[in-house]
């Protein structure tokens, strides 16, 4: 068990809930023990926010080893999940079992990421499983999610471009529209200058009255063909 800051509350958080005088596989307490250690480390990088929990599967009747942010209430030496117990039944069970929904004994939401650790033989022997307590995200998500909506009555619809449409950009936007297609300005095609004109008529480009004229130039065509490109828009 631990406290909030993900520090052992007791020994007992970091005591092997092996038996004494039961021996092991050396190579699969080799691989819990690892396993130790990654639940440690994760546990202690989301202090009071993420429980981690890694289950000895060999001993189901007393399989958490290590619990770090004991968020649930269990203790070291308490049997596993109906899930761990699914591992240990059936070899072929999912290995990960990511993101599903959970809840902690006082009704807390919970978002759960199980993974499975085999032995050589392909045998389950232990399991990570993390616990996110989103009780206390979910309120900030809801905060930001109305901080970012927009009025439903002008959504999808682009009223106002924050940009200041100079000269420049201008040049620049079509300097790039022709350098994509490995040609100059004045050398595009008449599709591709019709292509240009209609984009940087979405884009907001003729909002000044000399835009027009620049484009003109910059394409070498009449300030007349200009316009007429985008009169096709509307089509």
């Amino acid at each position: 068990m631990t406290h909030p800051t993900g520090r052992p509350a007791d020994k007992r958080a970091h005591r092997s809930a092996v038996p004494e005088g039961e021996h092991c596989a050396p190579d699969d307490e080799h691989l819990v023990r690892e396993a130790e250690r990654i639940a440690v480390a994760v546990g202690r990088m989301f202090p009071g926010l993420c429980e981690v929990v890694l289950h000895d599967l060999r001993r189901p009747d007393s399989a958490i080893r290590v619990i770090e942010n004991n968020l649930s209430g269990r203790q070291v030496g308490d049997p596993a999940t109906e899930l761990g117990l699914r591992r240990v039944a059936d070899p072929d069970y999912p290995g990960v079992v990511q993101n599903y929904s959970n809840r902690f004994p006082d009704g807390r939401p919970v978002k759960s990421t199980s993974i499975g650790i085999k032995n050589a033989e392909g045998r389950y022997v232990a399991a990570l499983c993390l616990n996110l307590d989103v009780s206390t995200l979910s309120p900030l998500a809801l905060t930001l999610a109305n901080l970012v909506a927009t009025d439903v009555e002008h959504r999808g619809e682009s009223l106002e471009t924050l940009r200041d449409r100079t000269g420049r950009e201008l040049r620049s936007a079509i300097d790039s529209f022709a350098a994509e297609r490995s040609s100059t300005p004045r050398g595009l095609s008449r599709d591709q200058k019709r292509e240009l004109v209609r984009r940087l008529h979405r884009e907001g480009f003729f909002e000044t009255r000399s835009s027009a004229q620049l484009i003109a130039d910059r394409l070498g065509v009449s300030r007349a063909t200009v316009y007429n490109y985008t009169k096709r828009t509307h089509r």
